[in-house]
C-alpha cells in the first residue's frame, strides 16, 4: 500500500456502523426503486397494438430530434441505474467503511453518493452508445416497434457474441476487479472528492467490461421487455456477488452459444 492508501486504525475504527449501513442500503435501494418504477410507467404507458405502437416508436426514433434522443436516453440510464445499482452495494459499502475509518483517524471524509455519481455516470456514457445503437438499428428497420431484433441473423449474432465473451480475458478480468471490492479499493484509492468520483468511474468500467454485451441482449427480446431485463439483472447480480459465479458465467456462456445457434438455424 502507499501512503494515500486507507490504512486500519484500530480493531473497530474502519467497521461501518449498523445505522450507516442501513442508511447506504436503504438509499441504495431507493434508487433502486425509483428507477424500476419509472420503467414500469414507461412500459405501462406504451400501447398495446402493434399498430399503435408503430405509430408511437416512428414520430420519436425517426424525427431523430434532441428532445427524442435526450427521452430515449433518459430511459437506458434509468435502466442501467435499475439493472446495476444492486450489485455495486458491496463496493460502496466497502468505500463507505474506508471512509468511516478515515473519519475515525481525523481525516477527510467524501459522501458515499461521490462515489456513487462516479459509477452511473460510468453507465450514462454507456447508456448513450446504447441510444445510438438503438436509433442506428431503428433507422436500418432491425427493429420491431417493441424494440427487439426483427432478423434472426441479428439476434442470432448477438447472443452468440455474449456467449463468447463470457470466455475473453477482459470478462474475466474485469468480473474479478467486480468481485473483489475491497482489493479494488485497496489497488484504486483516490482522496479527495475528485478521487472518489473518478474511483466510481473507474469501478463502473470494470463494471462495464464485465456486463456490456449482456446489454445487448436486451435488443434480443425487446429493451421494454421488462421480465427479460429483471432476468439479466439477477445474473448479473449472481455472477458478480455469489460463490459460484465464476462457473455460473461460464455455464451460461455455453448455453447462450447453443441458443446463439438455434436462432441462426430457424432463422
Amino acid at each position: 500500500m502507499t501512503s494515500s492508501d486507507p490504512a486500519p486504525a484500530g480493531p473497530h475504527a474502519g467497521a461501518l456502523g449498523q445505522r450507516d449501513r442501513c442508511v447506504i442500503l436503504l438509499a441504495l435501494i431507493a434508487v433502486t426503486t425509483l428507477a424500476w418504477l419509472y420503467l414500469l410507467a414507461v412500459r405501462r404507458d406504451m400501447p398495446d397494438s402493434p399498430m399503435d405502437m408503430a405509430d408511437m416508436a416512428m414520430p420519436m426514433m425517426a424525427a431523430g430530434t434532441p428532445a427524442a434522443f435526450a427521452l430515449t436516453l433518459a430511459m437506458w440510464w434509468v435502466m442501467m441505474i435499475g439493472m446495476m445499482t444492486p450489485s455495486a452495494a458491496p463496493m460502496i459499502l466497502t468505500f463507505a467503511t474506508l471512509n468511516r475509518g478515515k473519519r475515525a483517524r481525523g481525516q477527510g471524509v467524501v459522501p458515499t453518493s461521490v462515489f456513487l455519481l462516479g459509477y452511473l455516470a460510468a453507465w450514462g456514457a454507456f447508456s448513450v452508445v446504447a441510444t445510438m445503437a438503438q436509433w442506428a438499428l431503428d433507422s436500418g428497420a432491425l427493429l420491431s416497434p417493441a424494440l427487439a431484433a426483427t432478423s434472426p441473423l441479428l439476434g442470432g449474432t448477438l447472443v452468440i457474441a455474449a456467449g463468447l465473451y463470457q470466455f475473453t480475458p477482459l470478462k474475466q478480468a474485469c468480473l474479478r476487479n467486480c468481485r473483489s471490492p475491497f482489493a479494488f479499493v485497496l489497488n484504486h484509492w483516490r482522496e479527495g472528492w475528485t478521487g472518489a468520483l473518478r474511483m466510481g468511474v473507474e469501478h463502473g468500467a470494470f463494471c462495464l467490461g464485465c456486463c456490456w454485451m449482456l446489454m445487448t441482449l436486451l435488443f434480443v427480446a425487446g429493451v421494454m421487455n421488462l421480465l427479460w431485463v429483471a432476468g439479466i439483472a439477477v445474473f448479473v447480480f449472481a455472477e458478480k456477488l455469489l460463490p459460484g459465479g465464476l462457473g455460473m458465467g461460464r455455464v451460461a456462456g455455453v448455453l447462450m452459444l447453443g441458443l446463439g445457434v438455434l436462432l441462426l438455424i430457424r432463422g
